[in-house]
């Protein structure tokens, strides 16, 4: 592997980005910015998109499709969905094909509003009746200001079915563009029995109770002529949920997914087969998100004094010393307590469970709190409640562990919180399959010596060098200095096959910046640089969890980043907290979902 030239003449000026070449990645130079305070380079210019493993557009073949349904003069108004169904090609679509109208017998009429991005962005609100949902275009979306008026446009009605589809829908298609549900629930109709006929005379009111919305929904037709039959106005009444200057926008999350449109357009969570019968077309790509805690388990949490029973997620748990003081204080806040870790592991339970669930867990405890030295805990003591999950070891040697904690639900992590593990490393493997790795891990690992600019430019090359090979990779802050990226690889690879590709990588990054690297292992011998630590890629090796905390003042979490947010200057190893956490969770989504995507081989380096 042949090194290309240094970068040390380059920082006047300009740096070395990584590209096709160079024996199997090739240099080129492209400018970049100065820190103005140490003359470092304090910022890299991107030669990617900023999003690791997107490839480029390419030209698709034109297909040939099959012609579309025509709808006869003379329909039956029975027919319900014939509209709906003449608009699209169900051999291209994944969208349901609605076959046969379901009555809701015995149960409450639901709706949902879908944020839809297609030629233009806008809401879709249905409400089922009479076996369909009826359906209305909101360009502007619904809202709980009742001083707002919206144009609705009253539009075909949809199958049953459609009232779960998230997903991309072709380009080209009827609508083609990506759907969320932007929220979902039960209505009643008010003031009628028959929606069905308040909707062909003109005006339906609803009273719903979704997720973000509630009250009293008010549609109104706005005229009676041929391009007017189809323009309504959407209100809210000014009822007790109510919002004055309320914006849809302000709330983009998905509530099936707790994604936005655009993770959703990269990455569905589910398709339909159109191919496959009604009950068996909605194909899960991965399991559905477990609901956390109610507000009244976290009530009965606060209400407790310094030890006693919690129930939550269906179980009891003993907690203890719920007032110690576990974390030190950062400058300005004060410090952490026990019951806040066990509420936070309790919150943060449904978002980290599929990167747990499965795996055998390294507990790193401090029972007498961050400041205190703390230990590591593998083996699961003798007297922990029945229900707690486990793995024992059929390969484990003589005096080693033997029987592992498994968190494969969420009250096994509000379990590991309250004794006292502050941090979660689990393995990079299945308990199932001990050999095969599920990741390759990158872990920039800083000297004493090496500054935060310095991990962001070794960051951001491995951004480009990840993105030129086209290899879908996450990254996330340790929570301490660091930077990790983890790249979900595909089974049947073992820890042979990700640590010498990683160690691959990194040595051509190394070569780019040999002057922030060293390949050391002895720590003493290193120099205060960094160090590209590809040893991670071992069998039983761990590296801490999305969402762990740190044992640290102020209870920093290693949280997933977004690649573009390396050219944040405001980002820090350690700038999110449990206690601001959850509210970026709520705002963006679990920015890590990537790595629990299909694995991929990964691509020669030579």
């Amino acid at each position: 592997m042949r090194h290309c030239a240094s970068v040390r003449e380059a920082r006047q000026s300009e740096t070395t980005a990584l590209a096709h070449g160079c024996g199997s990645l090739r240099y080129r130079t492209v400018s970049t910015a100065m820190s103005a305070s140490n003359g470092k380079i304090g910022d890299m210019a991107r030669v990617s998109d900023g999003s690791a493993g997107r490839s480029a557009p390419r030209e698709t073949p034109k297909t040939v499709r099959k012609p579309r349904r025509q709808l006869a003069r003379g329909t039956p108004p029975d027919d319900k969905l014939a509209r709906y169904q003449a608009k699209r090609d169900f051999s291209r679509t994944p969208e349901p094909t609605g076959k046969t109208p379901k009555m809701a017998h015995g149960r409450q009429l639901r709706f949902v509003v879908q944020r839809h991005r297609a030629r233009r962005r806008h809401y879709d609100l249905r409400f089922e009746m009479n076996g369909i949902l009826a359906s209305w275009a909101v360009p502007n979306g619904p809202t709980l200001d009742p001083a707002a008026k919206r144009l609705a446009v009253h539009v075909e009605d949809h199958p049953i079915e459609y009232i779960d589809f998230e997903g991309v829908i072709p380009a080209g298609e009827y609508g083609g563009g990506d759907v969320i549900v932007w929220d979902t629930g039960t209505w009643e109709p008010y003031d009628t029995d028959d929606p069905v006929e308040a909707v062909a005379a003109g005006e339906l009111h609803a009273d719903v109770t979704g997720q973000k919305l509630k009250g009293r929904l008010i549609l109104v037709r706005r005229g009676r002529g041929r391009e007017e039959s189809h323009q309504w106005l959407l209100m809210h009444k000014n009822d007790e949920y109510a919002v004055s200057g309320w914006d849809a926008e302000d709330y983009p999350l998905s509530v099936l997914s707790g994604r936005t449109n655009e993770q959703v357009k990269s990455d569905p969570d589910r398709i339909w087969r159109s191919d496959l019968p009604a009950a068996e077309a909605l194909v899960e790509l991965r399991p559905r998100p477990i609901p956390g805690p109610a507000d009244a388990e976290l009530a009965a949490l606060d209400d407790l004094g310094a030890a006693g029973t919690w129930h939550v997620f269906g179980r009891e748990l003993r907690l203890t010393n719920l007032d110690k003081e576990l974390f030190p204080a950062r400058s300005g806040e004060g410090p952490v307590t026990k019951r806040e870790l066990i509420r936070y592991s309790a919150r943060i339970a449904p978002v980290i469970l599929p990167y747990l669930a499965g795996r055998p867990l390294n507990m790193h405890r401090f029972p007498g709190g961050a400041a205190q030295p703390g230990f590591w805990n593998k083996q699961l003591p003798d007297h922990v409640p029945d229900w707690l999950p486990r793995w024992h070891n059929p390969e484990a040697k003589q005096g080693r562990s033997t029987t592992y904690l498994v968190v494969d639900e969420p009250a096994a992590l509000v379990w590991v919180a309250n004794y006292g593990a502050l941090e979660w490393h689990p393995w990079t493997s299945r308990a199932a399959n001990q050999g095969s790795p599920t990741y390759a891990l990158i872990d920039i690992d800083p000297g004493s010596a090496t500054t935060w600019d310095d991990v962001l430019v070794l960051a951001r090359l491995h951004r480009t060098a990840l993105a030129h090979l086209d290899v879908k990779a996450q990254p996330k802050v340790t929570g301490r200095r660091g930077i990790q990226i983890w790249i979900p690889v595909a089974d049947g690879l073992t820890y042979h096959d990700t640590r010498i590709w990683v160690e691959q990588l990194s040595k051509e990054i190394g070569a780019v910046v040999p002057e922030l690297i060293s390949w050391k292992w002895d720590v003493s011998e290193r120099h205060g640089l960094a160090r590209l630590d590809y040893t991670q890629n071992v069998s039983n090796k761990t590296l801490v969890a999305p969402y762990s905390p740190r044992a640290a003042a102020g209870a920093p979490v290693s949280a997933p980043i977004e690649w573009q947010e390396l050219d944040d200057p405001a980002l820090r190893p350690d700038g999110f907290t449990i206690r601001t956490i959850l509210d970026r969770v709520a705002k963006r989504g679990d920015l890590f979902r990537a790595v629990q995507g299909p694995g991929q081989d990964l691509p020669p380096l030579r």
